[in-house]
């Protein structure tokens, strides 16, 4: 794009992307991992989250969350986090563990 940058491959675990609501939705059964639509990352100085309406998904590099805390205090296997769109709170996904995952382990 002229602005921004395109990231795919990304991969959803605790949820799903629906393409024609275009937000987060429950996993289906027996469904673990989902791949994500295209997340275009445009920045925009000095800009407000928005209260409700999404879910600020971390993600990270493998299926293993954990590792040795940097000088941020976030795991080393952290990325960053998007803001996803979605009608749940936030807590709700929290609690399914959702996150975005660069690769998968298998």
């Amino acid at each position: 794009p002229d602005e921004g940058c395109y990231i795919h491959g990304l991969f959803l675990e605790g949820a799903r992307w629906d393409p024609t609501a275009f937000q987060l939705v429950e996993s289906r059964p027996k469904e673990l991992y989902t791949e994500m639509a295209v997340i275009w990352l445009l920045p925009v100085p000095n800009r407000k989250p928005p209260a409700t309406g999404t879910y600020l998904c971390p993600i990270y590099k493998t299926l293993t969350r954990a590792g040795t805390l940097s000088t941020t205090g976030h795991s080393t296997n952290y990325v960053i986090a998007v803001e996803i769109p979605t009608d749940k709170p936030q807590k709700h996904w929290i609690k399914r563990g959702t996150a975005l995952v660069c690769a998968l382990d298998f």
